[in-house]
């Protein structure tokens, strides 16, 4: 099943097309997207039976994030041990968590403002909470996430670096800095859940470069065991995000470093659930 928002509301969505929640279950079911995650089991249960005959053509750049207002978003590093090397560290014990706040959450087809300094590109895959819960098992957390979903962790490096302890949080969270999207998918609906590939591509006028490619079979703390982990510590909230970390490839390890640069256009690609594509813009200065 994909799930996502239209006009902030939650809707099913299948063959170019969206279905609102609320509207088709005749109020049964909310329309706010955190709200029916609460209520994850009924909407399961009432979606194969729905009428879709209400159903209305959508298209990605219409869609929102899936969900527009998470409480809590969380963020992995060093998940992937490619990337733990080429950032020059030793891939870690445990994992290492920090957040994204939430005003920078966006849907999957923006125009983002470039601040000051060194904007760097992160493809993620993001793991949706649904009803959520405290202390989950690493055996139930499949069961604990709504659906899976395409998300680019933007980072600007500069002022993620800056003191000691850095600011890791304030310089991933700048404004359309966490675009989602275009839906979430349920993870039954994956051949395998637990190997899920993922890409990305830079676009400069007619030229293309891939940045990012992996596989979600390759992280160090895979989806399941982060979901139980995050949880042992703060209990997870309908809707909640995890961004669950980044392959090699990241622009400031690369020599020369490189950074996004105004008209470029960025493309992320999860299968089996779409992609986001972010255009840059000069931001003020």
């Amino acid at each position: 099943m994909r799930f996502g928002t239209l006009g902030g509301r939650l809707v099913l969505v299948a063959d170019g097309r969206a279905l609102d929640v609320a509207t088709a279950s005749g109020g049964a079911l909310p329309s706010g997207a955190r709200a029916a995650l609460a209520r994850w089991d009924e909407v399961r249960a009432w979606a194969p039976t729905a009428d879709r005959s209400g159903a209305v053509s959508v298209t990605e750049a219409e869609l929102g994030p899936p969900v527009p207002d998470p409480r809590q978003v969380f963020a992995v590093a060093l998940n992937y041990r490619p990337h733990a090397a080429e950032a020059g560290f030793t891939p870690p014990d445990a994992p290492l968590v920090f957040t994204k706040f939430p005003s920078c959450v966006t849907g999957p087809v923006t125009t983002v403002a470039l601040p000051p300094g060194n904007v760097d590109w992160e493809i993620e895959v993001v793991a949706v909470i649904g009803a959520g819960g405290h202390r989950i098992p690493r055996a139930a957390a499949w069961d604990a996430i709504a659906g899976l979903t395409c998300g680019q962790d933007l980072s600007e490096r500069l002022t993620q670096s800056q003191g000691r302890p850095a600011q890791f949080s304030l310089g991933k969270s700048f404004p359309g800095f966490g675009p989602t999207g275009p839906v979430a998918v349920t993870p039954d609906a994956f051949p395998d859940r637990d190997d899920i590939r993922f890409e990305s591509t830079l676009l400069n006028g007619s030229t293309s470069e891939t940045l990012q490619s992996g596989r979600t079979g390759d992280m160090i703390f895979p989806i399941d065991d982060l979901v139980a982990r995050i949880s042992a510590i703060c209990p997870l909230l309908p809707g909640d995000l995890i961004f669950t970390g980044t392959p090699a490839g990241v622009g400031n390890r690369r020599t020369p470093p490189r950074f996004l640069r105004p008209g470029e256009t960025l493309i992320s690609r999860l299968d089996g659930v779409g992609e986001l594509r972010q255009t840059f813009a000069q931001g003020p200065r």
